[in-house]
C-alpha cells in the first residue's frame, strides 16, 4: 500500500482530532523558529523579489498551519519595514497529503487575514494562501517560484536519504539531497 493512502490526520476538532494534539509539532515549529529567522533574513539581505513565494510541506491542520506561516510574515515584514521597502505579494503554498483537512485551514483563512490587516495595516502587501495537495516525493510546484520553503516534522518520511539540505540562493530555493 502506498504511504499517501496510510498516512493522515484525524480530521475535525474534536478531541481526537490532529487540531486537539499537536503540542509536540507546536514545540518543533517553536524550537526552529531562530533558524527559520535566520535564513529568512539572510535571503532578504540579498534580494527582496516583488512576488515571494512560500511553501510550508507538510502543514497539516489546525492551528499550527497558519502561525508558522504568521511568523514567517512577521519577519519578512519587519525585514522590508527596517529597509523602509514595500513588503513583496505573498504566495503562500500549504502542502501536505490530499486527505489533510485543508477545509480547516481555508476555515480560519478569515480571521488569518484580518488578523494580518490589523497587525501591519494597509503598507502591507497581498497575502494569497492556497493548498497544494500531494506527496512532497514528487515535483509539487513550477521552477523559480519559491524563495522560501519550511518543513518543520515530514522530512524524516524521506526515507531514501540521510539529510535534506534546504540552501537559499538570491531569489530560488534549492533543495538536495545529500547522502
Amino acid at each position: 500500500m502506498e504511504v499517501m493512502q496510510v498516512l493522515h490526520m484525524n480530521k475535525g476538532d474534536d478531541e481526537n482530532s490532529y487540531a486537539k494534539n499537536s503540542k509536540v509539532q507546536s514545540k518543533i515549529i517553536s524550537l526552529g523558529k531562530r533558524i527559520n529567522g535566520e535564513a529568512i533574513m539572510q535571503m532578504l539581505c540579498t534580494n527582496i523579489p516583488d512576488i515571494m513565494g512560500i511553501a510550508d510541506l507538510g502543514c497539516s491542520s489546525g492551528p499550527n498551519s497558519l502561525s508558522l506561516i504568521s511568523e514567517i510574515i512577521d519577519m519578512i515584514y519587519a525585514k522590508c519595514r527596517d529597509l523602509g521597502r514595500p513588503t513583496p505579494e505573498l504566495k503562500v503554498f500549504l502542502n501536505d497529503l490530499p486527505c489533510n483537512d485543508f477545509n480547516s485551514i481555508f476555515g480560519s483563512l478569515p480571521a488569518f487575514y484580518d488578523e494580518l490587516r490589523k497587525e501591519k495595516g494597509s503598507e502591507f502587501g497581498p497575502c494569497f494562501v492556497s493548498a497544494t495537495p500531494g506527496s512532497f516525493y514528487g515535483r509539487l510546484f513550477p521552477s523559480r517560484s519559491l524563495h522560501c520553503v519550511h518543513s518543520s516534522s515530514s522530512l524524516h518520511w524521506l526515507s531514501q536519504v540521510c539529510l535534506t539540505d534546504i540552501i537559499f540562493h538570491r531569489n530560488h530555493v534549492h533543495v538536495g539531497a545529500i547522502s
